[in-house]
């Protein structure tokens, strides 16, 4: 909206400044259209096909004479087939013969191969003897596990905290009571 100041020093509403673009036309119409007769009054004129720059763009004229010799042109040539030859050669190679033998078949079944079984040093028995973890093997560099008795059996149960000194079978004599 516009507001004029009018001749007795009021402002009000200027009734020309905001008459509507097009009084003949629905506002569906309006946003299907558009508004007609805001950038020409001729409503027939057709937009121009040809830009400023195809306008003011002139082809290059050539100067009507050879530039380049006609070895040059056949060297050029020749150099681009035999190229695009090796290339075609690189990219269409044929591919490699597949092996669809197992693991089994190429390193077991081979002529020749004879499976040897380890001679045991130590005779093991999985149900008795304790078994080799990192805990095992660094048991004494623990922090925060209570003395190890036997190193064959490091974290076997132990009735340190709870058996009484007097009754603990281990420890030769009491310490002195001073």
């Amino acid at each position: 909206m516009v507001f004029k100041e009018h001749q007795d020093g009021s402002y009000g509403e200027d009734s020309r400044a905001v008459a509507a673009l097009d009084n003949e036309q629905t506002r569906t119409q309006i946003q299907r259209h558009g508004h007609r007769g805001l950038l020409t009054m001729d409503h027939e004129s057709k937009m121009e096909t040809v830009t400023t720059l195809r306008g003011a763009y002139i082809l290059p004229k050539s100067p009507g004479v050879r530039l380049r010799g006609i070895r040059g042109e056949l060297l050029e040539k020749h150099f681009a087939q035999t190229i695009s030859e090796e290339i075609r050669a690189e990219r269409n190679q044929p591919s490699p013969k597949t092996d669809f033998s197992s693991t089994t078949q190429r390193d077991f079944c081979v002529e020749g191969f004879v499976p040897l079984t380890p001679e045991t040093a130590q005779v093991h028995d999985y149900k008795t003897d304790q078994a080799v973890t990192f805990w095992s093997e660094n048991c004494q560099r623990i922090q925060g596990v209570t003395a190890v008795q036997t190193l064959k059996a490091p974290f076997r149960k132990s009735a340190m905290f709870s058996t009484p000194i007097g009754e603990q079978l281990d420890e030769m004599e009491l310490p002195p009571d001073n």
